[in-house]
């Protein structure tokens, strides 16, 4: 019996000795092992997508760049006043300039000109800002027309060159001009408007201008002051310069000084 026992352990550690020498034939040598590699898998390229032509293709003139030292931002900065509306979700177009129109209408507000465009066989509205004189909307609302929030080249200036659509701004202001002044509030929104535009845009006081100033044409019409306008924002522009909105600005300047008396 104590000759089976023994003989029992005799066997059980040739086991063991075995099973350890079987694991050390699975693990290789450290030595043998090929150094270790932090390089990412690299993946084939994938092909580059056709770039498409413009959707509104024209023989722009080409312009001169802006000033040095100025510098197109990759997004418009938010003035700390303007309205978060103004401020669209996708990178600006290079804008120049600053086109202001009136509607020669009594009435109306964006949906009601959208739909006036879109008859003439528009896209859409044309302008990329509309303000009201209290009649479809409230007096001085700044509307936002979708193309400013797409980016999109306007369609409020055409000329042979097409540069006030490719690089301006169109804002529009509900009214007769011919006939009458637009209200003070309407001043009010355009010379804040025009303000945070010109100092985001970095568009200088020279490139805002009347529509009848790029074409033959009695718009923005006789009672609007526009070398008024674009002395008052050389002005505001120049005293905001060291300020984080020009708001003190604005609020000092006298609103009846941009409006033409009208006729008595």
């Amino acid at each position: 019996m104590a000759k089976w026992h023994a003989s029992l352990v005799v066997a059980g550690a040739l086991l063991v000795q075995l099973a350890l020498v079987g694991c050390q034939q699975q693990t290789p040598a450290v030595a043998t092992l090929p150094p270790p590699s932090f390089d990412a898998p690299r993946l084939a390229a994938r092909p580059t997508a056709p770039v498409a032509p413009p959707s509104n293709p024209t023989n722009v003139a080409v312009l001169p760049p802006p000033p040095k030292g100025l510098a197109m931002p990759k997004h418009p900065a938010v003035a700390a006043a303007a309205p978060r509306d103004w401020v669209p979700p996708v990178a600006p177009r290079p804008w120049r300039f600053i086109v202001v129109h009136h509607s020669a209408t009594t009435t109306g507000g964006a949906a009601a000109f959208d739909k006036m465009h879109r008859a003439k066989g528009w896209d859409e509205l044309g302008y990329d800002f509309v303000i009201g004189n209290g009649t479809d909307t409230a007096d001085g609302q700044v509307e936002v027309g979708p193309r400013w929030i797409k980016q999109k080249y306007g369609a409020h200036d055409k000329t042979p060159d097409n540069r006030y659509n490719e690089f301006g701004i169109g804002i529009c202001l509900v009214g007769n001009f011919e006939v009458e002044r637009p209200t003070p509030k309407q001043m009010q929104s355009l010379t804040k408007l025009v303000t945070y535009l010109m100092k985001t845009y970095h568009i200088t006081p020279d490139r805002l201008v009347g529509h009848g100033e790029t074409k033959s044409t009695e718009c923005p019409g006789k009672y609007m002051n526009i070398v008024q306008l674009r002395r008052q924002e050389a002005s505001i522009v120049g005293a905001a310069a060291g300020s984080t909105d020009g708001q003190a600005a604005v609020a000092s300047t006298a609103q009846d000084e941009l409006l033409i008396p009208t006729p008595r």
